[in-house]
């Protein structure tokens, strides 16, 4: 199934989305359910409960203005640099010159705040009076649906709600100014999401593709098998030491094309369009104002 959170009539809602992402059937929910969008359908099921019932009303996608599908994350999004072997290189004598040399021997992650969330068709502002190195970044996103600790790889999977989509959008020159990439990567709007959570049972996020394009031109195009650390592995580095919650959300890294790997670099400026398209899942377009 996908759910979808939206605003219609100045309220956030949450529905079922049809097979042919047309429609929307929105859930009963209370104000305080309905204002955590899909975090309180899988914090419900992950305490053994069912879905809420529908109201039988539908609603067009067009008429209606789609959010974050979880637009107040509980916490920190999980975020994964360096996870396909391409982006790596493009990247290895400036964002990774200081990391370790064996790509495939640790992930490297980092969080983004959750006030950074916005959605799938919201604008995004550069902060040109601090940054002149603003960047796109397509990534799948993974949405964990039962949580745990010290999570194995072999039971991973069993932990995964579903998935989204994520720009990881980048302040490239704050990210190397500082070292750690918090900041870099955490102003506000700075992480569009959407377009709805796209469950399990019907996304394989092993196995799909991941294309950005920016003012039309594809800029990006990597499977999700070209990671250099699986989905198994993320969730088990992860969880480390570390509860993961239902509702949390884990930014699985991007492919090869980033702008900031071009020669020259191509940065992003006030005016352009970025969509991120993901088979199976739908697509994000978002303006940089």
């Amino acid at each position: 199934m996908r759910i979808a959170t939206y605003l219609a009539e100045g309220r956030r809602q949450t529905g079922l989305v049809s097979a042919d992402g047309s429609t929307i059937t929105p859930f009963i929910l209370t104000p305080e359910q309905a204002e955590k969008g899909a975090l309180s359908l899988i914090e419900a099921l992950a305490e053994g409960g069912k879905l809420p019932p529908t109201n039988g009303a539908v609603v067009k996608v067009a008429d209606v203005d789609l959010d974050a599908p979880l637009p107040k994350p509980r916490r920190n999004v999980w975020c994964v640099g360096r996870n396909y072997h391409a982006h790596a290189k493009e990247l290895s004598s400036s964002v990774f010159k200081d990391s370790a040399a064996k790509t495939d021997e640790w992930p490297i992650v980092f969080t983004k705040v959750p006030e950074c969330v916005v959605g799938p068709h919201d604008d995004v502002f550069v902060p040109s009076e601090i940054s002149q190195q603003i960047d796109y970044e397509a990534e799948l996103a993974v949405v964990i649906g039962k949580g745990g600790t010290n999570i194995t790889r072999a039971d991973a999977m069993d932990h995964v709600f579903g998935y989204t989509i994520v720009n990881d959008v980048t302040a490239r020159d704050v990210q190397v100014r500082h070292g750690q990439w918090d900041l870099g990567k955490s102003f506000d709007t700075f992480c569009p999401m959407g377009p709805w959570v796209v469950t399990a049972d019907e996304l394989d996020g092993t196995k799909t593709r991941v294309r950005c394009w920016v003012n039309g031109e594809l800029r990006q195009d990597g499977p999700t098998e070209n990671m250099i650390f699986d989905i198994p592995a993320l969730i088990e580095t992860i969880s480390r030491g570390i509860t993961l919650y239902p509702g949390d959300v884990i930014a699985t890294g991007t492919p090869a094309g980033v702008g900031m790997g071009m020669t020259p670099p191509r940065y992003l400026k006030a005016g352009d369009v970025v969509r991120v398209e993901i088979e199976g899942l739908g697509a994000i377009e978002n303006k940089f104002v």
